[in-house]
């Protein structure tokens, strides 16, 4: 990793600023009101080695996950690795800097937005991230720049060490701190998708943050599928501001890791600002996949959509925390936040709890929560006209979760993601007939 003092003086100190913080707090314990349904001792316990360089299966599995057409990043255990991206089909109006590279020549944004975009007070995990940051992707859209081709960031991680039980057995298993910033100009449009995978049955803890920049009449689709080891741990921060009249829309996929915690954050910074924050989520075994959300409606005329949609077998947990916060001067405000939960075992579990903190008083404000089974009459119905019970099972598995997987608008990998998604769901849920 590159020295501190090698790093320009800017970035030195929002390092230490974060490990002094990171050291006051450390990690977050079920005692916390944020944690409370999520033990992360697993983590906490380890002795996860940082992972450096890349590894022997890493390119293969960035093929795995190739998108046809798109401009490929690449970030192997938290570095980026421009020998194995694929910029060949760079567009106008698209700059991509490497953050040590560009942090050591001053590239134009980064001293301005990394680090900048969230509240590490408020975040252990990327505090944590932002006092190892050594290397990731920058992407700045030029302003009034509508970019065509999709950009793909792929997340590796992994090491070349043999397998083991669990992390607690030691050296084998590492740790990785990604780091993504993207800024988009005023009136620019882009998608950016990121992919998050490891070596197969490998034991590993992947601590990613995404800082995004949606200037004033931008559009930006930001697309994660997160579809790591079975045995890994993953803890993502993807945090946004969005400036007047632009548009951000966040579509989460997930259907890997042991441990999941997905913190998203959007702040609508601008008048006119819209969002949608929608997900998805499939989880099996003993899985644990925690969501926390949270909009931030700071101006009037503001819009907001929320749906999030989890599939729980066998004993999985899962816990969805949204809070949507209606500021003073927040009039006109448009705000709906769905969450559905489908538990397809009797030990599957879910911790709802939707939240609206409104100080506005000329808003239009909704959420709902509904957890519950397969619709019996449905099941019923369906088979009545010929469907076997498992072909009807699958035909409202592949409804309720078809609503989340259509807004992916990179059909290349709107079909990958669907692919894995009912793969997944085929192999790992089992159903009595």
């Amino acid at each position: 990793m590159e020295t501190l003092v090698q790093a320009p003086a800017w970035l030195r100190e929002r390092r230490e600023q974060a490990s002094r913080r990171f050291a006051e707090v450390g990690f977050p314990t079920t005692r916390q009101e944020d944690w409370r349904f999520t033990n992360i001792a697993p983590i906490a316990d380890a002795k996860f080695a940082l992972a450096e360089g890349s590894f022997a299966q890493a390119p293969a599995l960035i093929s795995s996950v190739a998108v046809p057409g798109s401009l490929r990043l690449a970030i192997v255990n938290g570095q980026f690795a421009a020998g194995l991206s694929d910029l060949s089909a760079m567009p106008k109006g698209v700059r991509i800097a490497g953050l040590r590279d560009g942090a050591r020549d001053g590239t134009d944004g980064l001293e301005q937005h990394l680090g900048k975009v969230f509240n590490i007070d408020a975040h252990p995990f990327a505090a944590l991230n932002t006092s190892l940051l050594d290397d990731g992707v920058a992407i700045f859209v030029a302003s009034g720049a509508v970019i065509e081709t999709p950009i793909h960031i792929v997340v590796v991680t992994g090491s070349d060490l043999p397998s083991v039980a669990s992390a607690k057995e030691g050296d084998k298993a590492v740790t990785a701190h990604p780091r993504v910033l993207v800024v988009a100009g005023a009136h620019s449009q882009v998608r950016i998708a990121q992919t998050f995978i490891g070596a197969a049955d490998s034991v590993y803890f992947n601590n990613a943050v995404a800082e995004i920049v949606v200037g004033e009449g931008a559009i930006v689709d930001y697309y994660t599928d997160q579809r790591e080891s079975e045995r890994a741990y993953h803890v993502a921060n993807i945090q946004a501001h969005v400036e007047a009249k632009g548009v951000f829309a966040s579509h989460a996929f997930s259907t890997g890791a042991k441990i999941q915690r997905h913190d998203i954050g959007i702040g609508l910074k601008g008048e006119g600002a819209d969002c949608t924050m929608n997900g998805v989520y499939l989880a099996d075994d003993e899985k644990l996949m925690d969501t926390h959300t949270s909009l931030d409606h700071a101006m009037p005329h503001c819009t907001s959509h929320e749906i999030y949609k989890g599939i729980l077998a066998g004993k999985a947990k899962a816990v969805f925390n949204g809070r949507i916060i209606v500021r003073l001067d927040a009039q006109k405000t448009d705000a709906k936040q769905t969450n559905r939960a489908l538990l397809l075992s009797d030990e599957a579990t879910i911790n709802s709890n939707p939240q609206l903190e409104i100080f506005a008083d000329d808003v239009k404000c909704t959420h709902g929560a509904a957890v519950g089974q397969l619709d019996e009459e449905a099941m019923f119905y369906l088979q009545a006209r010929g469907l076997t019970r498992t072909e009807a099972r699958d035909m409202l598995l592949h409804a309720f979760a078809g609503e989340v997987l259509d807004g992916l608008k990179i059909p290349a990998l709107r079909e990958q993601i669907e692919t894995n998604f009912f793969n997944t769901l085929a192999r790992d849920v089992a159903l009595t007939a």
